[in-house]
């Protein structure tokens, strides 16, 4: 997980639940596409939510109450119209009580940093709102990240979620292994992560 205020690309999957690909989510009130500027103000706020409900106890709070949705936002956008692959799931606004659009989760993908080689592409982030896990946008949105890195001849992909993470449970049901330990900072703390890696990319995209 990289150090919030160094890289745009900032932290490890937090405990969600899955879900893109427009046929994939199994909620019909949400879609899942490449994120357009405007979406950068409901991105920050789905990674400020996710934080400030998944990491108490465990990243410092001085690092969960310094979150700024309006930094956040301007770096998301910055990175959307720079062309980085950032997804969203939006609510259609087409509901029963025709509800405005709403980004509930979102992720992002590129081509691996420099470090360990473990895999060809990396998904760096993947949130979804805790009123929204359990619909299968986790999932869809992990596939679409798959798909994109696969546009990019990526073979294989893997991300990095904390140790105390559940969700890691989640990965490896979708065929993930566990691959390597490390640790991170975030806020001057160091907390354990894994590695999950898909040795075939084809593994989610199929």
């Amino acid at each position: 997980m990289p150090d919030t205020a160094t890289d745009w690309r900032m932290a490890t999957n937090t405990p969600m639940s899955a879900g893109v690909d427009h046929d994939d989510v199994d909620s019909p009130a949400v879609s899942v596409g490449r994120a357009r500027p405007e979406d950068a103000a409901g991105i920050a706020a789905v990674h400020v939510a996710v934080w400030r409900t998944a990491y108490p106890g465990v990243v410092p709070d001085h690092t969960l109450a310094g979150l700024s949705r309006a930094a956040l936002a301007a770096r998301y956008e910055a990175a959307i119209r720079g062309g980085a692959g950032v997804l969203v799931a939006r609510t259609t606004g087409t509901g029963p009580d025709d509800a405005p659009a709403q980004v509930v989760g979102f992720a992002t993908a590129s081509r691996s940093r420099p470090g360990p080689r473990l895999a060809d592409g990396e998904v760096e982030t993947l949130y979804v709102l805790d009123d929204w896990r359990d619909r299968g946008i986790g999932r869809s949105l992990l596939r679409e990240s798959a798909r994109r890195l696969s546009e990019l001849s990526c073979r294989s992909l893997f991300l990095w979620v904390l140790a105390d993470n559940p969700s890691r449970w989640f990965y490896e049901r979708l065929g993930g292994r566990s691959a390597m330990r490390s640790t991170t900072s975030v806020g001057g703390r160091r907390l354990p992560q894994i590695a999950m890696v898909w040795d075939r990319i084809e593994t989610l995209t199929d």
